[in-house]
């Protein structure tokens, strides 16, 4: 089995729980190799991003590797990791959820919202992704490849509009 990489970041709303996971996730296999890529300390005012996109550009040029980001909801840090090429990330707060994620659509980045989650349950859910394989029928390695192909697609933007039941504008040009 090869060495694989767990690459970890948080914010400050996760930097507690970040450091209290370090030593369980360390001591989880032989071949596993922890690396903290920030917050190196606690400050209050910091951004997600950081921590977010340092995970993120790890993960997304390393095969064998995880990525795990705190921060308070764990929406932001999550939100920032998708915009990396190659990184899937998913905020998930349910075993059965990481599972889904790592097996269908092959999530590489979990994240989690230190608000909600105690450090018993992250490690669970960490322990969850880095045990569950992806599945590599057609269907499932085709939607993963998309996410990379389309994201090229958009990069420059994209414009799109929703409409709602009971919204005022009409569909005829004027």
């Amino acid at each position: 089995m090869p060495e694989y990489h767990i690459y970890i970041g948080a914010d400050h709303r996760g930097f507690q729980k970040k450091e209290d996971l370090l030593p369980l996730i360390r001591d989880c296999h032989e071949n596993v190799i922890v690396e903290d890529l920030g917050a190196e300390s606690l400050v209050e005012d910091d951004d997600f991003n950081d921590p977010a996109l340092a995970v993120a550009k790890a993960v997304a040029g390393d095969k064998y590797s995880f990525g795990v980001l705190l921060c308070g909801s764990a929406h932001g840090v999550c939100m920032q990791a998708n915009r990396i090429k190659g990184a899937r990330a998913i905020n998930a707060s349910t075993p059965e959820s990481v599972k889904v994620g790592r097996e269908d659509d092959h999530a590489n980045i979990l994240c989690l919202s230190a608000d909600e989650l105690d450090v018993d349950a992250m490690e669970k859910l960490i322990k969850t992704l880095c045990h569950t394989h992806p599945k590599m029928e057609e269907r499932y390695t085709r939607r993963v490849k998309r996410l990379d192909t389309e994201h090229a697609k958009v990069s420059g933007g994209i414009e799109f509009s929703l409409k709602f039941g009971g919204d005022e504008e009409d569909d005829e040009e004027e």
